[in-house]
């Protein structure tokens, strides 16, 4: 267990039940009080478990396609139902040059279905400690590509946008958001050269498009390090970082864990 340091979950913790539930929505979390020392699960994965103000919570990671609804957290044999609203995402129309990385032929596609299976390895993994869930902004610069935007690559429909793009000039040193242990290192045909940081508990950070990697798996890194540099590799259009907060195995809003992404500019 840990505390809850200041954040933008925190303030919307201590302000406002309405608030908390506003969070319920795809792409966002669920923060549901447990009993002390619980080990909830949901949808079979266990999930991160904080103390606030002497009380117990679950933060649950919602995925981008979970389906608005009725929805239940395990928690030590107590079954506690809670709903997800739903929330209406904007449209992102991007163009592509480099026609495979719209319609991959059957060699990239090979290598895809192997690096999603690296890359979801990395994402599911639970276990180390959780130091902080304070984060820092690892790059600065307008945002490019806004969390949960509906894609369409060259007017071709694609998943929604998992993570935050923000555009800064090749070569800008990558800070990490927080302290952690690096479970991943690649060079990947969609997300370009990246680095997954592992902070403990299913928390995790991830830095796609990096032009210099400058960190190797399983080496510790403390928040604000620089892990390396942006850069437009794999599927990009133009130098920037794409910065993913994965929670329970899915992406959530990297905001809830670093406020100052709601004041750049778009």
């Amino acid at each position: 267990m840990k505390l809850w340091y200041t954040t933008l979950l925190a303030a919307i913790i201590s302000t406002s039940a309405t608030a908390v539930e506003d969070l319920r929505v795809p792409g966002g979390v669920a923060v549901i009080p447990v009993e002390a020392d619980a080990q909830p699960r949901f949808n079979g994965k266990p999930v991160l478990t904080i103390q606030e103000n002497g009380q117990f919570l679950a933060v649950v990671g919602l995925a981008l396609s979970i389906k608005p609804g009725d929805y239940t957290l395990n928690s030590e044999g107590q079954k506690i139902h809670f709903k997800v609203l739903p929330k209406k995402y904007l449209e992102q129309r991007i163009y592509l040059e480099n026609k495979r990385h719209v319609t991959p032929n059957t060699l990239d596609l090979d290598r895809i279905k192997k690096e999603s299976r690296k890359q979801r390895r990395a994402l599911d993994a639970f276990g180390g400690k959780l130091d902080s869930v304070r984060m820092v902004l690892p790059v600065k610069g307008p945002i490019s590509g806004p969390f949960g935007k509906r894609r369409f690559f060259n007017d071709q429909p694609r998943r929604p946008h998992s993570g935050t793009d923000i555009a800064a000039p090749a070569g800008t040193p990558i800070k990490v958001a927080a302290s952690g242990r690096v479970s991943l290192v690649g060079d990947f045909f969609f997300n370009g050269r990246l680095v997954i940081v592992d902070h403990g508990e299913g928390l995790k950070t991830m830095y796609n498009h990096m032009d210099r990697i400058d960190v190797k798996e399983n080496q510790v890194v403390s928040r604000g390090e620089s892990i390396g540099t942006v850069g437009s590799t794999g599927r990009s259009t133009g130098p920037h970082l794409h910065l993913g907060v994965i929670l329970n195995g899915v992406s959530v809003d990297p905001s809830l864990f670093i406020p100052e992404i709601r004041s750049l500019p778009q």
